[in-house]
């Protein structure tokens, strides 16, 4: 939201600098975002100087262009070459000179010393359009003879600096998209610091009814969507250009003037926060506006000529026939003012803000009118602003107001009513503030009492407000008046103790492996728990019916809630793929969502959803890349796998509380699924199937882990940490060579080996496949390491081979393995 410094200084009256006052509406909760110096024409007219044409020659090698000299008040005159047709001696012109920036549009060109034709050119006069004081190119601007020569054209056209304050407005404060909304906050910080101050906007005296020549008749069908509906006719009306005033304010605040019927409506909602729209009275078919719903289908063409399907939800604005404008969004083709429109309806209203919420999304249509429509505006300025309209439609296009004000207002929207105790500001706030200041606050923010005791107030708050209806909604108004910085620390601190439960255990071990992974070169991301829902359409692991979806979307994009980390990621690679950063690590700590169908009842409405945290990693791109001490090498499914097993290790799952065993996820080319002893899967990790990379458009190999956090976390919650003196007794490894069935995985051989020796088995590692010739068919080879130790003593060949006669007896015959 953008906010004239002067402009704002018409409705509240104070000395402070621009800077003081981004301060001020700061600390009142209007953050500033920032303050820029700007000019009603842009580039403030800098270089540009009055000068008198002394000598005016045709070009020796051209038939249009004239070699003009200039005196600009300096010692030696200028050589200009003009191409205009009216260029003439003794004339009085702008010049821009040498250095002068000009600009066009968003493109800039700086005036240099030229050669046109063979002629130096130390110059340029100017037409309007050129330096942005009209929109003429038929030739030079001629000045009056007694502008003064050398002087600066700022000066000459009376050009004034302006200051441009951009607030960032949160979604609650609809009451301060306006001028006159702001300076009401900074009515109130002023009158609370001690400020002699005032607050003011113009009545509406001026305001009276010309004839009745045109009137306007209004019917409300839709009373839940249009709360209120008013509208006045101007007739006589000459549509032109807006006066410099009306343009210079529109421009500082980044509009664009277009007539002055449209500017005046544009500059209403500017300043007092109420949208408004002008039709075209010829267009009001039968004089009389319907506001209504309309059919499933309905074709409404806008003004920017698209065409739209309107339908139950959208409520329009029509004539006797046929809509004119989609409610507090966007007006129709032919409906608007044009140039030689005379007659103009102006409507002001109030429309529920769900409704223009809706329908602006639906439409993809946001305009500065459904904006504020949908954050709530103030139904009782409806009239005023339609008034102020009125007064300027008469000064500003000669027209006549010809009808009394239609308002429709079946049920009136009165405010909230808030019983605000002192003792609860005190307890809130932690301050004691004087009740004297709690009142005068509360009165300056427009909030009357309506009786006072001495334990507190009642207070009626305005309707514009939506954002306060209870006790610690005035509070916070209250505070952010008085200032945050005005509460001071306590010299006492008082609390509780606290024992710390399983989620400080979970957001310790988070950090910890977090650090891990940082500390092996990856990057942490964050995605939005919002994604595509698309996604789902193509793999079975992550069902379409099992998502959670958004009931009003912002975009397909953003439809569901995820049921998995993969999808963010990749997008993530593929944005840093295409800016030249194709080596990857990363990792990510969200929430992910699921939807169940067959959980869904009444009585329990949240049964059917479930919320876990995982972890998701990404591998792509080469491991080591450039070193030269180590030649270039590509990540791998094994360099994740070790990844995710350091993480197992950091946490305190031992491999002995896992199972691994192939991935039916189809996300993966190749994958594992690591489970407990129970069947509940902790993890997932594989390489990404082709087809999910060539839909995010990604060529190279990814690599993704996917770890369920909650569940590991309640797998290791009952962990104890045990120190143990490290054994003084050696390791002793033993290698085996399996004659295995193709179908024998290796967790299959790790999971008999731990059944077999629980005690002296201390790992299983699994060091070379081989499939191929000199094999019998349907056969591979695992040679496979086994590491056995004693605490408490050496163990003896004895004890070796008996365990290792174990191994092979049981791999045998449970996995039909052979010894090559």
């Amino acid at each position: 939201m953008n906010i004239s410094y002067k402009w704002l200084k018409e409705y509240v009256d104070f000395d402070l600098t621009p800077q003081q006052v981004c301060d001020a509406l700061t600390s009142t909760g209007l953050e500033v975002d920032a303050l820029e110096e700007v000019q009603s024409i842009k580039g403030g007219l800098k270089g540009l100087y009055v000068g008198k044409v002394l000598t005016c020659e045709a070009h020796p090698n051209s038939d249009h262009l004239h070699v003009t000299t200039v005196d600009l008040g300096r010692d030696v005159p200028s050589q200009i070459v003009c191409g205009a047709p009216n260029v003439a001696a003794g004339q009085k012109v702008v010049v821009a000179d040498l250095g002068c920036v000009l600009y066009d549009g968003d493109k800039e060109f700086v005036i240099k010393k030229s050669k046109l034709r063979g002629v130096d050119s130390y110059g340029m006069i100017c037409a309007e359009d050129e330096i942005g004081v009209g929109n003429s190119h038929d030739g030079i601007i001629v000045l009056p003879d007694d502008a003064p020569v050398g002087q600066p054209a700022a000066e000459y056209y009376h050009l004034e600096s302006d200051w441009v304050i951009e607030i960032d407005i949160t979604a609650n404060r609809a009451d301060a998209l306006s001028h006159w909304g702001v300076a009401r906050d900074l009515y109130a910080w002023l009158k609370c610091n001690g400020y002699e101050t005032s607050l003011h906007r113009p009545d509406c005296s001026k305001f009276s009814v010309d004839n009745h020549d045109l009137p306007i008749d209004v019917e409300i069908v839709n009373r839940d969507a249009c709360k209120r509906y008013a509208c006045v006719s101007i007739t006589g009306c000459e549509v032109k250009e807006s006066p410099e005033w009306l343009q210079n304010k529109l421009r500082v605040i980044g509009l664009r003037p277009i007539n002055n019927i449209v500017d005046i409506t544009n500059y209403i909602m500017m300043a007092y926060g109420q949208p408004m729209h002008c039709f075209d009275a010829d267009m009001v078919t039968g004089h009389k506006i319907v506001v209504r719903t309309q059919p499933e289908g309905t074709k409404f063409v806008t003004l920017d000529g698209v065409e739209h399907e309107l339908g139950t939800h959208d409520l329009s604005i029509c004539n006797a026939e046929e809509p004119m404008c989609i409610a507090g969004v966007f007006g129709g083709k032919g409906s608007g003012t044009y140039e030689t429109t005379r007659n103009v309806v102006l409507e002001s209203a109030y429309f529920h803000p769900t409704w223009i919420r809706k329908s602006a999304r639906r439409h993809g249509l946001s305009t500065d009118s459904s904006f504020r429509f949908e954050r709530g505006i103030d139904p009782e300025g409806v009239i005023y602003a339609l008034k102020q309209a009125a007064i300027l439609c008469k000064e500003l296009a000669g027209g006549s107001v010809s009808m009394e004000i239609r308002d429709e207002y079946p049920e009136p929207m009165n405010g909230f009513t808030v019983d605000l105790e002192y003792d609860y500001v005190t307890g809130l706030i932690g301050k004691d503030i004087p009740h004297s200041t709690i009142k005068s606050i509360c009165e300056s923010l427009d909030m009357k009492i309506l009786s006072e005791s001495d334990n507190g107030l009642e207070l009626l708050v305005p309707a514009y407000r939506v954002d306060v209806q209870r006790p610690c909604d005035v509070v916070e108004d209250i505070l952010r008046i008085y200032g945050y910085n005005n509460v001071e620390i306590p010299s006492q601190l008082k609390g509780c103790l606290a024992v710390k439960g399983d989620e400080d255990r979970k957001h310790k071990l988070a950090n910890i492996v977090g650090e891990q992974l940082v500390g092996c070169g990856f990057n942490e991301i964050l995605n939005n728990s919002l994604t595509r829902g698309a996604y789902y359409d193509m793999f079975d692991a992550y069902k379409q019916e099992n998502c959670v979806k958004i009931m009003n979307p912002l975009s397909t994009d953003l439809n569901v809630m995820r049921q998995t980390l993969i999808f963010g990621g990749l997008e993530s690679i593929e944005h840093n793929s295409k800016r030249k950063n194709p080596n990857l690590r990363l990792f990510e700590f969200g929430n992910v969502y699921h939807f169940d169908p067959a959980k869904q009842n009444t009585e329990n409405p949240i049964a059917a959803y479930k919320e876990s945290y995982h972890l998701g990693l990404w591998l792509t791109g080469k491991r080591v890349d450039g070193s030269w001490a180590h030649p270039n090498e590509d990540s791998s499914f094994f360099e994740l796998a070790a990844y995710v097993r350091n993480i197992f290790d950091r946490i305190g799952l031992k491999q002995g509380m896992t199972v691994r065993k192939k991935s039916a996820n189809d996300v993966f080319a190749h994958g594992l699924t690591i489970e407990n002893r129970g069947g509940k899967k902790l993890a997932e990790m594989g390489v990404v199937s082709a087809k999910l990379l060539k839909t995010v458009d990604i060529s190279k190999p990814v690599y993704y882990a996917e770890l369920d956090w909650t569940a590991l976390m309640k797998a290791v919650g009952k962990n104890q940490v045990l120190y143990a003196e490290i054994s003084k007794f050696p390791a002793v490894s033993r290698d085996l060579a399996l004659l295995v069935d193709n179908g024998v995985e290796f967790a299959a051989i790790e999971e008999v080996a731990r059944q077999t020796e629980k005690k002296l088995l201390k790992g299983v590692e699994l060091f070379d496949v081989y499939e191929g010739k000199n094999l019998p068919s349907g056969k591979k080879s695992y040679a496979v390491n086994f590491i056995l130790q004693d605490e408490a003593k050496t163990l003896n060949d004895k004890q070796i081979d008996s365990i290792m006669t174990k191994l092979i007896t049981n791999l045998k015959n449970k996995l039909g393995a052979e010894l090559r």
